[in-house]
C-alpha cells in the first residue's frame, strides 16, 4: 500500500485516506459486520474438518489498471500454451506428441503422472476447448514482479468467495464503490454460461447445460449450488444422470432429457466407474464413452491433470515459446526438478534455504519451507527425496508481498497471492477483472491457502474508465431436478463417504485447491 511513511501507492490513495478517516471501533465495526454476513450466507470452508465462515478481510487488494493488463495478457497466454499441450498429448492418439518428439519435454514425465489418463486418449472436444476454467496462482516478488505459482486446469475453485466478497464489499463499504473505478466481476457466471454452451456437440442448437456436484458433503459445495443458481442451470448429483445408446440423459420429475454439457466439479477418480474407480457412486457409469462418441462435453475436460504436475509446470516457459513462438508474460517462479541428477544433489544441499513441494500437491499440504523445517524434519524430506525424486520440486523462498490486513484491531502486513480466473470460450480467452486474493492470517506466514487457515481480500482491478458491463441474466430454460427414486441409506452412506474421501484427496494434494 505505501512506498514510504504516509505515502501510498497511486492505486491505493483512496482506499488509504479512507482508513485514515476511521477510528479503530469504526472499522472494527465494518469488519465485524463482514464476518457476519458470510455467517448469515452460509459462505463456508472446511478446515481441519469443520465448516467455517470463509474469512473476508476488511481491507481490500487494489490493482492497477497498467498492472492488470500485464496479468490478464500473462494469465490468457498461459492458458493458450495448456491448451496446445494438453491437445498435443491427447488429441494425437497413437502419434508421439509434438513437445516430445521435438525434446521440448521428456515423455516419461507426462506417462508417469498421476493425473495422465489413457483412458481420455484420442477424446476431441466439439470446440477444441479442454481448458474451460482455469486458476492461475500468482504471486508478487521482492521485486514486484508477478509469477506463476501454479496452473489449476482441473477443477479450479474459489470464484465463488470472488462473487461474495464483492457483494459484502459494495454493501459494507459503498462509499468506494461510489467514488472509485472498480470493475465489475458479477458477469463470471454468464461468462462461464457462454462458455459451457459454446462447447456443445454438434447439432445441439439449445444445449442443456448442468453443473455435477459430489453432494451436499463436498466443503465446496456453496460453490457449486451459486455458480448453478446464478447461470440458471440445473445443479444436478451422478445419480441424476444416466448414459443410454451413448447420450447421457438426466432425470426429472417430467421425464429424461438429453444433457449435453456437464460443467463437473466431481474428480477424475470418481467421474466414471467404468474407466475409474469401480466403485464411485458420485460419477456416471459410461460417461467417458459418451464423450468418445460426442454425444457430451465435460467442462473441464478429463485428464486436464496432467498440466498441474508441478514438474509440467517448470516446463511451461519452453512450451509457451515452442506452441505460441511467444516468450512468457508472465514468469515462473523459479524450480529445481528433483527428477534431475544435478538438480537433485543442489537440493540436498541446500534443503534449508527451499521450499520443497510435491509435485501433485496443492492447499499446502506436503510442502516443507526448509527456513523454518527443524532438523528432524529436514533429515525425513532427505531421506523421501532420495527414494521419490520425480515426486518433488524445490524452489527458492520468495517473499510473497504483503498488504495491510485488520488483526486483533489493528492494521498489520500479511503475505497474499492471487488467484485470476479464466474462462476460455474457444474464441477468446476472458480473464475476470479481479480474481481471489488469500492471505495467510498469522504473521509472517508464507502459505496462504484457506485449507491451512487463510483468508481472503477483496481484489479491485482499477479501471481508466467507467466500465459498463450488462447485469447477469439467468438462462431463461430454468428447471428443476428431481431424483426419482429415493436412495437407500447403504447408498447415501456410500456417497458420503465417497465425498469426504474425494475432500480427503483434495486436502493431501492429489485434487486442486
Amino acid at each position: 500500500m505505501l512506498d514510504g511513511p504516509g505515502e501510498p501507492r497511486t492505486p491505493y490513495k483512496a482506499v488509504f485516506h479512507t482508513l485514515r478517516s476511521m477510528t479503530g471501533s469504526t472499522l472494527k465495526e465494518r469488519a465485524d459486520i463482514l464476518a457476519r454476513s458470510y455467517l448469515d450466507q452460509g459462505v463456508t470452508f472446511d478446515y481441519a474438518g469443520e465448516e467455517r465462515p470463509f474469512p473476508l478481510d476488511a481491507v481490500p487488494r487494489v490493482i492497477s489498471a497498467h498492472e492488470w493488463q500485464v496479468i490478464e495478457s500473462g494469465v490468457a497466454q498461459r492458458v493458450a500454451a495448456l491448451e496446445a499441450f494438453l491437445d498435443d498429448i491427447y488429441s494425437r492418439e497413437g502419434e508421439i506428441p509434438r513437445a516430445v518428439h521435438e525434446g521440448v519435454v521428456p515423455w516419461r514425465l507426462i506417462a508417469s503422472s498421476n493425473h495422465y489418463h489413457r483412458a481420455v486418449t484420442g477424446i476431441r472436444p466439439a470446440n477444441g476447448v479442454r481448458v474451460h476454467v482455469a486458476g492461475v496462482d500468482l504471486v508478487r516478488d521482492e521485486a514486484g514482479t508477478f509469477r506463476v505459482l501454479e496452473d489449476n486446469v482441473r477443477v479450479p475453485s474459489g470464484v465463488s468467495y470472488v462473487i461474495a466478497n464483492r457483494r459484502a464489499m459494495a454493501n459494507v463499504f459503498p462509499e468506494a464503490f461510489a467514488t472509485m473505478r472498480i470493475r465489475p466481476v458479477h458477469d463470471y457466471p454468464r461468462m462461464l454460461l457462454a462458455a459451457l454452451r459454446a462447447a456443445a456437440p454438434d447439432g445441439a442448437s439449445d444445449p442443456t447445460v448442468v453443473v455435477l456436484t459430489p453432494g451436499v458433503f463436498n466443503s465446496a459445495y456453496f460453490e457449486h449450488a451459486l455458480l448453478a443458481r446464478m447461470m440458471g442451470v440445473e445443479l444436478v448429483e451422478g445419480r441424476d444422470l444416466v448414459c443410454v445408446g451413448g447420450q447421457v440423459r438426466m432425470r426429472t420429475t417430467t421425464g429424461d432429457r438429453p444433457v449435453d454439457v456437464i460443467y463437473r466439479r466431481v474428480d477424475d477418480d470418481f467421474i466414471d466407474p467404468v474407466h475409474f474407480r469401480g466403485d464411485s457412486v458420485l460419477g456416471v457409469a459410461g460417461l467417458t464413452s459418451a464423450m468418445r462418441a460426442g454425444r457430451v462435453t465435460v467442462a473441464n475436460a478429463v485428464g486436464n491433470g496432467v498440466a498441474d504436475d508441478k514438474l509440467i509446470y517448470s516446463y511451461l516457459p519452453e512450451l509457451t515459446r515452442f506452441y505460441l513462438d511467444e516468450d512468457p508474460i508472465l514468469p515462473n517462479v523459479d524450480t529445481f526438478r528433483c527428477a534431475e541428477a544435478g538438480a537433485l544433489e543442489h537440493v540436498l544441499g541446500h534443503l534449508d534455504e527451499m521450499v520443497v513441494k510435491p509435485v501433485d500437491g496443492s492447499g499446502g499440504k506436503g510442502l516443507v519451507v526448509g527456513p523454518r523445517a527443524d532438523g528432524p524434519t529436514l533429515d525425513r524430506l532427505r531421506t523421501t527425496l532420495e527414494d521419490d525424486p520425480r515426486g518433488w520440486i524445490a524452489q527458492p523462498v520468495v517473499q510473497l508481498s504483503t498488504v495491510p490486513t485488520f488483526i486483533d484491531g489493528g492494521l498489520a502486513p500479511r503475505h497474499v497471492d492471487l488467484r485470476p480466473f479464466a474462462v476460455n470460450d474457444g474464441e477468446r480467452v476472458r480473464v475476470l477483472p479481479g480474481g481471489l486474493t488469500r492471505v495467510a492470517l498469522p504473521e509472517g506466514e508464507l502459505v496462504v491457502n484457506s485449507s491451512q487457515g487463510g483468508g481472503s481480500k477483496d481484489t479491485w482491478v482499477l479501471s481508466d474508465r467507467r466500465a459498463s458491463v450488462p447485469a447477469t441474466a439467468p438462462h431463461p430454460d430454468n428447471r428443476e431436478v428431481v431424483v426419482m427414486s429415493a436412495p437407500t441409506a447403504s447408498l447415501e452412506d456410500s456417497m458420503r463417504a465417497q465425498q469426504q474421501q474425494q475432500q480427503q484427496l483434495r486436502e493431501e494434494g492429489e485434487a486442486p485447491c
